[in-house]
């Protein structure tokens, strides 16, 4: 498939301060793999067991070989095996991608390979042995909280990267959520045309609608919307794309009919007869669903719509990992918590008064998004480095790409869209 890539405009402003107070960007100050020679053991021991019935070959250097796979199964290969089960040993959920970052274990088919232990995700550790995740595993930290303040410095640590980085590898549109592709389509542009067009029809929007959308982006949704006549509120806490966004829709011709608001949904005011928020809600955190939800009934007028998208997780994986603090939070998702479809519907039932008028799932279509964005970031890997970022920093997008296909690959990941509707009185 070949995508033809956008080159946006400068916006003018100057690049992120991606670095700490040594000059260094996160992902390049990782260290060398913590030395914990009593954990590195075990988590030896649970790696061995997880493994010895997967459909995967694992190569460690020396020649040994673990896995049920045979010849065509994917492989993975352990570099250097006591870094690998030192971090993993210090904390599984963080070093194993740390480990792949650092460069000591690699895999020529990296989503192949970790489809197969995300289907295993619950039964990968031993009963007796999940009891002490959380003696081991890190707690999120407060500073992650989606507080006012804490929201804003979430977002910006992920979007506010640099617009030039995620236009290297997202489709035309530059939008940056699952595509919904019709039978027998391959085009990522036209599918993600495809999925904002059912968003706003599940919003009911049309020419002379008050919309409100919850998460900007780079304003393809608010531009598709105007195009359809609505006239659009918009409202993103990334500075960076809201810069992009206002040129992107002044350069469509729409400045008249969107207003692009650098604000916290939770300090929007007005009446409007649609709301629409695509994979937003995975950056308002459980202790916020409530207040989220609460906001989207107290903006919508009476007799108004809304189309939501959602990532969503199992419930009982939803309850068992909420707490932790993983590699996503780490280094690409500050603050981020994937609800569970039960959850949504829990929150929405107990805390507004909307109805739920439609609901569909296509999560493989997200796995097929997240491929494409994948092949394309390597394509285009001279771009991005010629940009200022390392190797390191490839490795990380590189694993999150994959690590996240292999969720929706899995079913351990699915992707919503919902309907809602409030009543006329």
């Amino acid at each position: 498939m070949s995508i033809t890539l956008p080159t946006p405009p400068r916006t003018g402003s100057a690049e992120p301060d991606r670095s700490d107070a040594t000059g260094r960007a996160p992902w390049d100050l990782l260290g060398p793999a913590p030395h914990s020679p009593v954990r590195a053991h075990f988590a030896e021991k649970v790696f061995r067991h997880a493994v010895r019935d997967l459909p995967v070959r694992v190569a460690l250097a020396g020649g040994e070989r673990l896995g049920a796979g045979g010849a065509g199964a994917p492989l993975m290969r352990i570099l250097d095996p006591g870094a690998f089960f030192h971090r993993l040993g210090a904390d599984s959920k963080i070093g194993f991608g740390e480990s792949y970052m650092a460069e000591e274990w690699d895999s020529p088919q990296p989503a192949d390979l970790l489809t197969p232990f995300a289907e295993r995700l619950a039964t990968l550790v031993p009963k007796p042995l999940q009891g002490l995740r959380r003696w081991v595993d890190a707690p999120k930290p407060g500073s992650e909280r989606n507080t006012t303040t804490g929201s804003r410095r979430n977002i910006e640590r992920h979007y506010d990267l640099s617009n030039d980085v995620f236009a290297a590898f997202l489709d035309e549109t530059m939008t940056y959520s699952s595509a919904l592709f019709t039978a027998g389509a391959s085009d990522l542009a036209a599918a993600q045309r495809t999925k904002m067009d059912r968003v706003l029809d599940l919003a009911g929007v049309r020419a002379g609608t008050r919309l409100l959308e919850i998460g900007t982006g780079w304003g393809a949704l608010a531009i598709r919307a105007a195009e359809r006549g609505a006239h659009v509120t918009t409202l993103t806490l990334s500075t960076e794309q809201r810069e992009l966004a206002q040129r992107r829709i002044a350069d469509a011709g729409l400045t008249e009919r969107v207003d692009v608001q650098l604000r916290d949904y939770r300090h929007a005011a007005g009446s409007y007869d649609a709301i629409v928020s695509v994979e937003m809600i995975e950056a308002v955190g459980s202790e916020y669903w409530s207040g989220y939800f609460a906001a989207l009934d107290r903006l919508l007028a009476p007799g108004g719509r809304i189309g939501l998208q959602a990532i969503t997780m199992p419930h009982d994986r939803m309850l068992a990992s909420r707490r932790s603090h993983t590699w996503i939070h780490k280094y690409i998702f500050p603050g981020g918590e994937i609800p569970s479809l039960r959850a949504i519907e829990q929150t929405v039932r107990e805390h507004t008064g909307l109805r739920g008028t439609e609901r569909h799932s296509f999560g493989p279509d997200y796995a097929t998004t997240l491929r494409t964005w994948r092949d394309t970031f390597r394509r285009n890997r001279d771009d991005i480095t010629a940009q200022g970022f390392s190797d390191r920093f490839h490795r990380m997008w590189e694993f999150y790409l994959a690590y996240s296909e292999a969720g929706f690959r899995a079913g351990y990941l699915d992707v919503w869209q919902l309907g809602y509707r409030k009543a006329l009185t």
